[in-house]
C-alpha cells in the first residue's frame, strides 16, 4: 500500500507539472496570435505611410485624441457648419496675394479721393460785398471785386473750372475701374475660385502688368496735361486778377491734391507688378497640389 499510494502520489505531480505547462505555452500562445494581425497591420500602415505621408499624420493624431487635418478640414467645408467656412474662408485676407488686392483697393480709393478733391472745387468768387449793407462793410474794401470785375473774375472761374476738368474726370474713371477690378479679384481669392480654376491667376498676373506698365503714360498724360491748363491764358489772366486784389492760392501751379495723385500713381507701378508675381507664385503652387494626388495614384 505504501507503494502504490507513493507511484500514484508521483503520477499526479507529473499530471499538475504537465497542465501548468500547457498553460503556460496557451498563455503565451495567446499574445502571438493576437499580435499577429497587430503587426500585420503595423506594416500595413507603414507601407501606407511611406506612400502618402497625410495618412502618417492623421495616425499619429488620432492616436494621441486629436483630430487629423483631414478630419478638420472636411469640418471647414462641411454645409452643416457654415460658421468655419467662413472663417477659413476670411483667412485669405491674412494672405500676402490679400493684403497687396486690399493695398491696391486703397491706393485706387485714394486716387479718386485726390482727383476728386480738384473737380468738386469750381472755385467761383462770390460778390457779396454788392449786396450792400453788413456785407459791404465785413466784405467790402480794397481786396473785394465790384461791378464789371466780379463779372470778369466770375467768367475765368467758370472758364478755368471747365479747362480744368478733363484730366480728373480720366482720374476718376480709371480709380474707379482699379477699386472695381481690387474688389474682384479679392472676392474670388476669398471664395477660393483660383484654386478651382488655376487660368484665373495667369488672367490676373497678365491684368497687373497691364496695369503696372499702363500707369506710366498714365501719369506721363495726367502731368502734362496739367501743365497745359496751368499755362493757358485764362489761368494766368486770373491768377493775375486775384493776386492784384492781395488774394493768395490762385497760382498756376500743381496744389497738394495733384501732387498726391501723382505719387499715388507712382506706387500703383510699384504695387501691382508686385501683386503679378503673386499671382504667378500662387499658380505654380496651386499647380503642384492638383498634380500630388495624380503621383500618389500612379503609386
Amino acid at each position: 500500500m505504501p507503494e502504490s499510494s507513493r507511484h500514484h502520489h508521483t503520477r499526479d505531480t507529473e499530471y499538475s507539472s504537465r497542465d501548468r505547462r500547457d498553460e503556460y505555452r496557451e498563455d503565451r500562445r495567446t499574445p502571438d496570435r493576437e499580435d499577429r494581425p497587430r503587426s500585420h497591420r503595423e506594416k500595413q500602415r507603414y507601407a501606407d505611410t511611406q506612400r502618402d505621408p497625410r495618412v502618417h499624420e492623421a495616425t499619429r493624431y488620432h492616436s494621441q485624441g486629436v483630430p487629423s487635418y483631414t478630419e478638420t478640414s472636411s469640418s471647414y467645408y462641411d454645409d452643416s457648419q457654415p460658421y468655419h467656412q467662413t472663417l477659413y474662408n476670411l483667412r485669405y485676407f491674412t494672405t500676402s496675394r490679400g493684403i497687396c488686392q486690399a493695398m491696391e483697393f486703397v491706393l485706387s480709393l485714394l486716387i479718386i479721393i485726390c482727383a476728386g478733391v480738384n473737380h468738386s472745387n469750381s472755385g467761383r468768387y462770390r460778390d457779396i460785398a454788392s449786396l450792400g449793407g453788413l456785407y459791404q462793410y465785413y466784405y467790402g474794401g480794397a481786396n473785394a471785386f465790384t461791378g464789371a470785375e466780379a463779372q470778369k473774375v466770375q467768367r475765368l472761374d467758370d472758364q478755368f473750372y471747365q479747362l480744368k476738368l478733363p484730366p480728373y474726370v480720366y482720374s476718376m474713371a480709371c480709380g474707379g475701374a482699379l477699386m472695381l477690378y481690387a474688389c474682384a479679384t479679392l472676392a474670388l481669392g476669398v471664395f477660393r475660385m483660383p484654386y478651382r480654376f488655376p487660368p484665373l491667376l495667369l488672367a490676373e498676373a497678365l491684368l497687373d502688368v497691364l496695369i503696372g506698365l499702363g500707369f506710366i503714360p498714365a501719369i506721363a498724360f495726367y502731368f502734362i496735361k496739367l501743365q497745359e491748363i496751368y499755362n493757358n491764358p485764362i489761368c494766368k489772366e486770373r491768377e493775375a486778377m486775384y493776386s492784384s486784389k492781395g488774394h493768395r492760392g490762385f497760382e498756376c501751379n500743381l496744389n497738394g491734391a495733384d501732387i498726391a495723385g501723382g505719387l499715388f500713381g507712382v506706387l500703383g507701378i510699384i504695387i501691382f507688378p508686385i501683386s503679378a508675381v503673386l499671382a504667378i507664385r500662387a499658380f505654380i503652387r496651386v499647380r503642384k497640389m492638383k498634380q500630388r494626388p495624380t503621383e500618389d495614384n500612379n503609386l
